[in-house]
C-alpha cells in the first residue's frame, strides 16, 4: 500500500540473533543440495553483512519526520528508521525519498516543499556528522563505508516536483538529488502514472492520457541523463515504461518495485520489463510491502476496499472543492482497514525471481520502508536487513552474488548512468520549455 505514515514497530535485532533465526539446521540450497552447517552459515552471514555496503534506494523518513520532528538518533524516530536500528542493520547507504504528494500537483507549491524537504534531510545530516554524511556518488558511498558512517543521498518521489520546469530540475540536482520518480500516482504533465492502484475505485484507464511519455517528458529523461541524475521508473505506467526505455541513452532503474509474477499489481514490473531493464544495465530494488509480495494480501486488501468503498465515495464527492482535506479524509478511512503481511522470506522469493529472470546482477533493495504500512512479518524496520544476507546464503548463493544484491548491484548501476553523463559532457543544457496544450 502507499499511504505515507504508519503504525510505529521498534523492532531492533542483533546481527547474530537476526541471522540465525533465519536459518534451519539441515535445509537444502536454491540448487537442491545440501546446505552447510546452520553454525557455519550464522558465521558467513554475520561477517558478509558486516563488511558489504547495503544499498536501500527508498526510505521515506523525510516525509515522517516533516510531518513530525524527531531527531533521528532518538529510538522509534520514524516507524521504520532511526541512527540505532539503521547501524544494527549494517545499512551503508538510504536513498531519502523527497516526496511530494500528488495533492500538490492539484493545489500548487510542489516545487516549495521540494525544497523544504530537501532542507530537512540536509539538517538532518548535518546534526549527525559522526553518524551520517551526505553523498552523490559511488565513491561517496564507498567512502563513508570505510569511514563507519552513514551515506544519506535523495531521490525525488514525483515528477510534478518539477512543475514542468528543466531548470527546476538542474537546481535539483545541484542540491544533491540523484535520483527522481517519473510520476507517482497521478499521471502529470508529461508522463503517465499507473495511477492509485490501491484505492476502492481505482482506474487504470483514467491514468491513461499521454500514452506514455510526451515529446516534454522525452526532454525531461534526456536531460537527467545529461546531468547524471538517474532515472526511476517505479510508479509510471507500461506504457510510460517502453517510451523512457527506447528515450533514455543511460540504464533505468526501478527504486522501489517488486514481480508481477508473483504478486499481480499494476506497481510491480512483469518478467519482460525486468529483462529490458536488465538488458540497458539497470537494476530492480525489490519493494518489501507486503502488498507487493503476496497475492494473497492483494486480494485480502481488494476486499477490504470493497467494503469500504461506499464511504470512500462519499468522501470524494462531498470533499472534492478542498483536495487537501479530502486526501486527509481518505487516508484517515483507509487506515481503519487491516493491514495484511506476509512472511518476510516472500523477499527472498522475489530476489530470486529477478535473479531467475534477469540474472544476478539485475537486483537489490529498495525496501519502502517509512512508506509502506504493511513490513512483511519478521522484517520489521531497518534493523532487520541481515536476514536478508543469511537467507540467501541459505539458499545457496554465492557470497558475490549476495554482496550484488546487496548493494553492489545498485553501485555499478549508478556508475554506468554517471558515465553516460561524463560522455556528454559537451553537450549544452536543454533548452526545451514545458508547452500546454491548446484548449
Amino acid at each position: 500500500m502507499r499511504p505515507k505514515h504508519g503504525v510505529t514497530m521498534l523492532a531492533s535485532v542483533g546481527l547474530a540473533a537476526i541471522a540465525a533465526a533465519a536459518l534451519a539446521a539441515t535445509a537444502m540450497t536454491a540448487t537442491g543440495t545440501p546446505a552447510a552447517p546452520a553454525a557455519d552459515i550464522d558465521e558467513r552471514a554475520r561477517r558478509l553483512h558486516r563488511e558489504a555496503i547495503v544499498v536501500d534506494t527508498h526510505v521515506d523518513a523525510p516525509d515522517q519526520l516533516q510531518k513530525k520532528w524527531v531527531d533521528l538518533a532518538t529510538p522509534g524516530a520514524t516507524t521504520h528508521l532511526d541512527i540505532p536500528r539503521a547501524r544494527a542493520g549494517g545499512l551503508t547507504a538510504p536513498f531519502f525519498a523527497v516526496y511530494v504528494s500528488a495533492t500538490y500537483a492539484e493545489t500548487g507549491g510542489a516545487a516549495r516543499y521540494t525544497l523544504e524537504l530537501i532542507d530537512l534531510v540536509g539538517r538532518v545530516v548535518a546534526a549527525h556528522p559522526r553518524d551520517l554524511v551526505a553523498a552523490t556518488t559511488p565513491a561517496d558511498i564507498r567512502r563513508a563505508k570505510k569511514d563507519g558512517r552513514i551515506a544519506v543521498l535523495m531521490g525525488i518521489e514525483g515528477g510534478h516536483a518539477i512543475e514542468d520546469s528543466l531548470a527546476l530540475l538542474r537546481q535539483y540536482h545541484a542540491l544533491g538529488v540523484r535520483y527522481m520518480t517519473l510520476t507517482h500516482t497521478n499521471t502529470n504533465h508529461w508522463a503517465d502514472a499507473t495511477g492509485p492502484f490501491y484505492l476502492p475505485d481505482y482506474d487504470p484507464a483514467a491514468a491513461r492520457v499521454h500514452d506514455g511519455l510526451t515529446d516534454f517528458g522525452r526532454a525531461v529523461v534526456r536531460e537527467m541523463n545529461r546531468i547524471g541524475m538517474l532515472v526511476d521508473i517505479s510508479h509510471v505506467s507500461d506504457p510510460t515504461l517502453d517510451d523512457v526505455l527506447e528515450t533514455s541513452r543511460a540504464p533505468v532503474f526501478a527504486s522501489h518495485s517488486s514481480c508481477r509474477a508473483l504478486s499481480d499489481i499494476p506497481r510491480n514490473l512483469t518478467d519482460d520489463q525486468i529483462r529490458r531493464i536488465a538488458a540497458g544495465g539497470g537494476v530492480v530494488m525489490i519493494n518489501i510491502g507486503s502488498y507487493f509480495l503476496d497475492q494473497a494480501t492483494v486480494d485480502a486488501s481488494r476486499a477490504d476496499m470493497a467494503r469500504i468503498r461506499p464511504e470512500y465515495l462519499r468522501i470524494r464527492t462531498g470533499m472534492a472543492s478542498d483536495p487537501k482535506a479530502r486526501d486527509a479524509a481518505i487516508w484517515a478511512l483507509l487506515k481503519t482497514v487491516p493491514r495484511h503481511r506476509t512472511a518476510w522470506t516472500r523477499v527472498i522469493d522475489h530476489i530470486e525471481h529477478v535473479i531467475a529472470v534477469a540474472g544476478p546482477g539485475a537486483v537489490g533493495l529498495g525496501t519502502d520502508f517509512d512508506g509502506i504500512e504493511d513490513p512483511p512479518e519478521g522484517l520489521d524496520d531497518v534493523s532487520m536487513l541481515p536476514r536478508i544476507t543469511a537467507e540467501l546464503l541459505r539458499r545457496g548463493h554465492s557470497d558475490e552474488t549476495v554482496r550484488g544484491v546487496l548493494g553492489e548491484n545498485f553501485l555499478r548501476f549508478f556508475g554506468k548512468a554517471l558515465a553516460v553523463s561524463a560522455s556528454l559532457a559537451a553537450e549544452p543544457p536543454s533548452t526545451v520549455v514545458y508547452t500546454p496544450p491548446a484548449p
